[in-house]
């Protein structure tokens, strides 16, 4: 499969969004040790008695260790150093959950959470020759969490899979002048054929200056420059330039065109800081009933992608394997996914854009309600929006999914109160992209109406919904499923039935655990259940649907690829009923 890549692409670089040249990968061989195996003032000098695969974590095959049952605590070591005349800045991509870190035995700071990019300046901690670098991860993996799909319990069970400890992303450091860009906020505007950028810098001053230059396939389309005196500058760029060969071209999921950008920092005139991002010209929303992509209407074929590898977990096993599951998603005829109780590896996003497939990017629940539950995951949740902003793949935010975390959401107003504050919330960042408050039934403000349901007969499914009074009031008689929740109500919102199918391969279930929402003998039976499946949502007069699901994850074997990511179907067999 050969990609055009964007300008400012490097292989394996983890924030594709915001690019510099200057960096080391830390990923590779590190020295490990569980909690209880290791004395604390021996961790910190970087004593410690085995070895691990970052970015894998210990419960994975991938990391050398391999050991499923659950460590609270555990430590990481490696070697690293400073370059003269820089500032070293150190990232973790994403780390479960509590973490703590150490240079030479100094603390250099702390982070919470588990789903979202955090750094340090380490710059005073470090020289040119080797340091030690410590690495402190907890994670009690308490309900209250934000957990996602990892299990709380000692055993997998149900769609609860083996839990996620410690370092799960890429590791790596950059190194930059004194005066470099901090913050890079893309907005594109269909109505005028502009772009938005929000900057900022670590030191802004009167003399800061930050400069754009905007190109399109190589030739230049805009040059545009900004003083960056404030803690946040703005600047609006036209791209309708007269220099420019062809039109204004816009970025879709048919056609998905991609602005190249590089950005320049300049301190009195001298030259601080280079970046390389880029961005789509899109527009995408919820109007009238409809979903919209760039004014034409969209019929969403997603895939629920729960993002598990066999022998890495949550940690994908390469920038290949990325691309490889886009590519065959949209050769079975998808095109989009719902990213499902995960924040997926940045790079996933950076192929969807270049590849030309939409996301559906969601919140990983908690799984108890509390004061401390809510701030926790408003803090994370805001943290992921701005994270992953400027990816025009990703069409739509999903908070919450069926109520988890918010168990009473129905009739219990603090919990209808956080899906709508967050709703809200989410908005106050991004104007320009759908948000579900509680995908799948229970919903308080939402832009769209999602529906899920597991129902293997297609006739028996489209009764349940074969009337809009149907679908927006609710047909199940569970009441804790019905489509709003007490004082919410149909505002004509599109509709999307967002989980459905799941049917297992009764050979897949292999083991004691292993289940699906409903078994098949054979593929001729599965193509033929799939396929009146389709139908059925297709005769509801929606406006697109979630398929159950891309991959076997552990137990729960209904994926149309096995847990290797490789087709239990033939792939084109899939592509023609997703046609109808």
């Amino acid at each position: 499969m050969k990609l055009k890549h964007t300008k400012c692409y490097i292989p394996n670089y983890p924030r594709p969004q915001l690019v510099r040249a200057d960096w080391v990968d830390l990923n590779g061989e590190w020295k490990f040790d569980f909690g209880e195996d290791v004395e604390e003032a021996n961790a910190l000098q970087g004593n410690m008695s085995r070895k691990i695969l970052v970015p894998f974590t210990y419960e994975t095959v991938k990391s050398g260790v391999g050991q499923t049952e659950r460590h609270e605590l555990v430590w990481y070591s490696r070697k690293i150093k400073g370059k003269k005349g820089k500032h070293a800045i150190l990232y973790f991509e994403g780390a479960d959950y509590d973490v703590e870190v150490y240079i030479d035995g100094k603390s250099v700071g702390t982070h919470r959470g588990a789903y979202t990019r955090f750094s340090f300046d380490v710059t005073d901690f470090l020289s040119e020759q080797e340091s030690t670098l410590v690495v402190k991860c907890k994670d009690e993996s308490h309900p209250m969490q934000a957990l996602g799909k990892q299990r709380w319990m000692q055993e997998s069970f149900s769609c609860w899979y083996v839990q996620t400890t410690g370092i799960y992303k890429s590791v790596w450091m950059e190194y930059v002048e004194d005066t470099y860009l901090t913050a890079l906020k893309i907005t594109p505007e269909t109505k005028d054929y502009s772009v938005r950028f929000d900057v900022c810098v670590n030191r802004p001053a009167a003399d800061v200056e930050v400069r754009f230059f905007v190109s399109f396939d190589g030739e230049p389309v805009q040059t545009a420059s900004v003083w960056a005196s404030e803690k946040e500058n703005t600047l609006s760029v036209r791209l309708d330039s007269q220099r420019l060969r062809h039109q204004v071209v816009l970025w879709s999921h048919w056609d998905p065109n991609l602005y190249d950008v590089e950005i320049a920092v300049y301190k009195n005139g001298k030259l601080t800081d280079r970046v390389g991002s880029y961005f789509g010209l899109r527009d995408y929303r919820a109007k009238e009933g409809k979903l919209l992509f760039n004014d034409v209407p969209f019929y969403a074929k997603l895939l629920l992608d729960q993002g598990y590898w066999k022998d890495s977990g949550l940690t994908p096993p390469s920038e290949e394997a990325l691309a490889r599951d886009i590519e065959l998603s949209k050769q079975m005829g998808f095109n989009g996914v719902r990213k499902h109780q995960k924040t997926e590896d940045e790079r996933f996003f950076y192929y969807a854009d270049v590849m030309g497939f939409t996301v559906w990017c969601e919140m990983p629940s908690n799984h108890w309600f509390s004061d401390q539950a809510t701030k926790e995951i408003s803090r994370e949740w805001l943290d992921i929006v701005t994270q992953y902003y400027n990816h025009p793949s990703i069409t739509t935010w999903v908070v919450f999914n069926e109520s988890w975390g918010v168990r009473n959401l129905r009739r219990n107003p603090a919990q209808a109160n956080l899906a709508t504050g967050l709703y809200y919330l989410t908005k106050s960042i991004d104007t320009m992209r759908p948000v579900v408050s509680n995908d799948g039934w229970t919903q308080a403000k939402s832009d769209i109406l999602t529906l899920h349901h597991y129902e293997q007969d297609a006739e028996k499914l489209l009764e349940f919904y074969n009337t809009l009074q149907k679908r927006t009031e609710g047909a199940v008689q569970n009441p804790q499923m019905l489509p709003y929740a007490e004082g919410y109500a149909y505002e004509g919102q599109p509709i999307v039935f967002s989980e459905f199918g799941g049917a297992a391969h009764v050979s897949d279930c292999k083991g004691a655990l292993d289940w699906g929402y409903g078994g098949v003998s054979t593929t001729e039976e599965f193509l033929s259940r799939y396929a009146s499946l389709i139908e059925a949502i297709h005769r509801m007069d929606i406006n697109g649907y979630c398929y159950t699901q891309l991959t076997d994850v552990e137990q729960e074997v209904n994926g149309l690829l096995n847990a290797c990511h490789e087709p239990k179907f033939p792939v084109e067999e899939i592509e023609k009923r997703n046609r109808y």
